[in-house]
Formats: C-alpha cells, structure tokens, sequence
C-alpha cells in the first residue's frame, strides 16, 4: 500500500521533529570535530541536490543546477523514485548519479533513506543542496548525508518550522520572488567565499532564469507522430500534420493538491467551444495511464468528434517530442506546464491555490487567477496543504477566458510557423 500525502506530512512532523532535535547536537559535534581537524575551504566539487516529490520543480532547478556546473560541480540528485523521470526530460544530472527513494511503502522508504546515507559517503558528496520548503525529513537526509557544506532554506525567527540546526548556510526563502530565482540563491550560498547572515544578499536577474530545451530524436518524434495518425484513424479522423493544428488539453492534477483542479465539466464545455472554433483541428485530452476514466468522463460530456482521449498513449520520455508537435496546450497548476517549457509549445496554465508569481512557467505561458483575497493558501509557511474544500479560486475561471488565451496562443504560434490564421 502506498503512503498518502497526509500521512507523510503527519510523519515528517510528529516523527522528524523530535528526529531533529535529537540530531543537531551529534551534528553540531561532528562538525566541530572536523573542523579542527581539516580545511572545508574550496568551491564545492561534489554538489547534491535534494528535491523528493515535486516533479515540476526538477524542472526549475535545471537553471540553479546549470549555474553550479558551469562553476565546475559535478551533480548529483536524490528524488523519489515515482519522480526520476522528470530528470530525464533534460538529463542534466548523469543517470548513474541519480539517486533514489521509493515511497510506495513505509519498509522501502526506510530501506532507501539508509541505503542513501551509504551511498552518498561513498561518492564524497562536499555539498548538498536542499530544495525542499522546510521538509524534516529532508533536513534528516542534509544532515547526516556526510556532506561538509550544506544549503538550505531557514526560518530564522519565523515560527512553525523548525528543522533542527542541520544546516551550515541558512538562506532566506523568499516568497515573493520566483521559485527560480529561490533555487539560484541556494547556489550563490553554497558557491560563497564569506558567511552570510542570512544569505543570499545578492540581485538576480531575470535573464538568468534561462531554461535549456529538450533534445528531440527525430525517430521518436516520428514515431509519436504516427501514433496520433493512428489514433485519429481509428476515430474516423484525417489528421495531416502542418495542415492541421494540435490542441493539448490537460485536465487533471496531482493528488498532492486537487484543490488546483478546473472542473471536468468546464474542460468539456472547453473542449466544444475550441471544436466549433477550430472543427478541423485535433483536440488531444493528455494525462497519464491512470487517469485515462478521468480523461474519457471529460470526452464523453465533451461529445465533439475532432477530441480523443490521448490518456496514457505516451512515455514521459515522449512528452518533449508531443509537445513539439503540438500548437498550445491548457492545463491545470501540475506538471505538464513545467515539463512543457523544455519545448517551443505555448501554454495557458490555471492557477488558483498557488500563484504564478512564485510558481509559473518559464515557458511560452500565459497564467490565469482569479486573484480571490483568500489565495494563495498554500506556502512554505503551510507545507502547501489547506483547509480549503471549495476552491473558487478555481471555480471562477471562466471557459470564456481560457478560450480567449488559447485563441491568442494559438495565434502567436500560427504566426511563428508562418501559417494562414483561419
């Protein structure tokens, strides 16, 4: 049986916060004991980033992680296992450095979390880098990986959550800056010659928030191309690629806040105003294997010819080269508008518990809140869970706003692929 959010969230604070409290003084000590006995000075060689189950942000951090390898750092990254593929999308951490930890089940993630701790002493990890929002459980791992130099994000006088003393730069986490930017001051702190209290007392400019594209093969691309060729067969459908657009439609989202979810019903009368629109365009309903009856019920209420259930019909690896066929896609808040900035495709990304400002993508996106006075309810300061159970931040966004979106972005990209706007 797998752990459910709520229970890790009741496990990292009932168990880790006395697990940190115990910690830090072994920790405090042990440091002590180094430092008397060898020089920590030097930029940091062996960097690991720790980041378990946000999928989206493997995706963020691609530029925080750029930056420290171009300093001369050789990456490492430990995720969930559920999660390791969001780092294939721009493989900027080697394979074999890649470590993981599987949460389907409370013996494999002790299992992990101990074989971890061995491995990561092994490979003489100097710095880790922790990317998580105030996780006890990952401060754990920060503390006793062996690493010398250790980042992360500090609370200071703030109350509420408190992680222990496993950390050696304490940076401040801004929550009205862009989560890239967060990432990007973990690594001025872990690259800095002088102690800062707190850190990262330096501007980051927006043109260092540049995220690298996907490398598409052409065979894949080819061979997700003929897929949809198939399926629109299949459908009665002739689909001509160039001729024809591709509209994505995501609307699921994860189980970790399903408060970010636009209605079922809403995608659908969505999905026919696009169909009456563009009636000889194909209108693909994404999402994974698993959410295929989610996908199918949207269809169905839908009831248009030119939109099919696409649900599960790609890899994650074959999500780039889909999107590089595609024109524009609409989703919810979830990992689909982060995994998509890898490519060219413009997207209209529904926000309602968080914000764009800390959380958009740094793709060709275009955000849509209703800005209601109670959102966002999720932070750090909360560990992004609310009491919410009617999210009308979400429930006011209307189909006619979204539809005038994707009508602009489709626009933008009939004018980039220099095609006749219809």
């Amino acid at each position: 049986m797998s752990i459910s959010v709520n229970t890790m969230r009741a496990i990292d604070h009932w168990v880790g916060v006395p697990l940190c409290a115990a910690v830090s003084p072994i920790i405090a000590l042990i440091d002590g004991i180094k430092n008397m006995v060898t020089d920590s000075s030097g930029p940091p060689k062996k960097l690991l980033f720790i980041e378990l189950s946000e999928m989206g942000s493997a995706i963020l951090v691609d530029p925080a992680m750029r930056n420290a390898q171009a300093r001369g750092a050789e990456l490492f990254f430990l995720i969930f296992k559920s999660n390791r593929a969001s780092l294939t999308l721009l493989n900027t951490v080697k394979p074999e450095n890649i470590f993981t930890i599987d949460s389907s089940s409370l013996g494999g993630l002790i299992k992990d979390t101990l074989r971890f701790l061995v491995v990561a002493r092994k490979h003489r990890i100097d710095t880790v880098i922790d990317l998580e929002l105030f996780s006890r459980f990952t401060a754990l791992l920060t503390g006793l990986c062996g690493a010398r130099r250790r980042v992360g994000y500090h609370i200071f006088h703030g109350e509420g959550l408190w992680r222990g003393f496993m950390l050696t730069r304490k940076v401040h986490y801004n929550p009205h800056i862009h989560i890239t930017k967060n990432f990007l001051s973990l690594i001025h702190a872990a690259f800095a010659t002088e102690i800062e209290v707190p850190f990262s007392k330096i501007h980051i400019a927006d043109s260092e928030v540049r995220l690298a594209q996907a490398v598409i093969e052409p065979a894949v691309l080819q061979k997700v191309r003929e897929r949809i060729e198939k399926l629109s067969l299949e459908a009665g459908l002739t689909f001509t690629q160039g001729k024809q657009r591709i509209i994505l439609v995501n609307p699921n989202a994860s189980d970790l806040l399903v408060q970010r979810r636009w209605a079922q019903q809403r995608f659908s009368e969505l999905i026919i105003e696009l169909s009456q629109r563009y009636p000889s365009d194909l209108i693909l309903i994404t999402g994974s294997p698993a959410e295929f009856d989610y996908v199918e019920k949207v269809r169905c209420v839908a009831n248009v010819n030119n939109a099919l259930n696409f649900a599960g019909q790609v890899s994650f690896a074959e999500l780039p080269p889909l999107y590089t066929l595609s024109d524009v896609m609409v989703t919810n808040d979830s990992g689909p508008g982060h995994f998509s900035a890898v490519t060219s495709l413009r997207t209209v990304v529904l926000f309602g518990p968080e914000t764009p400002a800390l959380y958009g993508s740094v793709g060709k996106s275009i955000a849509i809140t209703a800005n209601l006075a109670c959102s966002p309810c999720v932070s750090a300061a909360n560990h992004r869970k609310t009491p919410c159970h009617d999210n009308r931040c979400m429930q006011a966004i209307t189909v006619t706003q979204v539809l005038e979106k994707m009508m602009h972005q489709l626009n933008e990209a009939d004018q980039e692929k220099a095609r006749a706007v219809p």
